[in-house]
């Protein structure tokens, strides 16, 4: 086994967290997971040990993290990595959403992992090492119709993390944001992805997206299991990634971006540089 770790991971009670718990302590490592029920958590994970520490928190409120990260050391001794993987999906067109729901989204895929790391942070400076892992989606990278206010979440996280990264360097702390692509878990289960039931009938693109994304559910491409275990790795390496896609279908997007940015640049190029005294 590599150097005993001591992880934090929200979000944890399925999916991708679950399979985090469930690595590392079959790997000997000690982690504290949290969820909106320890209770389902624990049931989830199937055991509770010296080295498991299953937590009842509400990631939206600062205070209720504060708590659930002292815990974690009271109970361990230090902070080694910071897993920020709760969050969920919520589709519609920006005027099929209500302002609750766009509140929602922001509250638990922005402003909890920024909770998480606003309090992990002393923690972690003072011990001048640690790793935090965000994880964000392809969906900040390349988005498509339909998934406004989650694209815009995912950006938010990418961007957080990589001003994150440039702070933290000098303090020994390394930071990955790491975007997946479609795996195989529970992700398109109602308690993970919202559909507003606002809908507007003139948005057949955005309905039929939605479709589509849907009858995904069971026939994504990526293992959730192998994706977990290459984030773990990359915490045991001297120079990690800071933004580390995962999966062939996030790989391929990515690029087909990145070759429509450079286009798009150069094609407005004397436009852009006119600007200029």
């Amino acid at each position: 086994m590599d150097k005993q770790q001591v992880w934090f991971i929200t979000g944890a009670s399925k999916g991708l967290g679950l399979s985090f718990v469930k690595q590392l302590l079959a790997a000997g490592h000690q982690v504290a997971a949290t969820s909106r029920s320890a209770q389902e958590l624990a049931a989830a994970v199937g055991t509770v040990g010296a080295s498991f520490l299953p937590l009842q928190v509400n990631l939206a409120d600062e205070n209720s993290v504060a708590k659930a990260l002292q815990q974690t050391v009271d109970k361990f001794g230090r902070l080694d990595v910071v897993v920020n993987n709760a969050g969920y999906g919520i589709g519609g067109s920006l005027e099929e959403l209500t302002d609750t729901e766009v509140r929602q989204g922001f509250d638990v895929n922005v402003f909890g992992t920024i909770n998480v790391i606003r309090k992990a942070l002393p923690y972690l400076r003072a011990q001048r090492s640690g790793h935090i892992i965000n994880i964000a989606s392809i969906a900040g990278i390349t988005a498509v119709a339909g998934w406004a206010i989650y694209a815009a979440a995912k950006h938010a996280i990418i961007g957080l993390s990589e001003v994150l990264a440039a702070d933290v360097k000098e303090l020994g702390i390394k930071v990955t944001v790491v975007a997946p692509g479609a795996f195989r878990t529970n992700f398109l289960d109602p308690g993970s992805i919202v559909i507003t039931g606002n809908h507007i009938p003139d948005y057949t693109a955005v309905h039929e997206m939605h479709q589509r994304f849907l009858q995904m559910d069971g026939a994504q491409a990526g293992d959730p299991e192998k994706a977990v275990a290459a984030m773990i790795r990359i915490t045991t390496m001297p120079n990690p990634p800071e933004l580390l896609l995962l999966g062939t279908d996030a790989y391929k997007r990515a690029f087909n971006k990145l070759e429509q940015l450079g286009n798009e640049y150069k094609a407005w190029e004397a436009i852009t540089t006119a600007t200029d005294y």
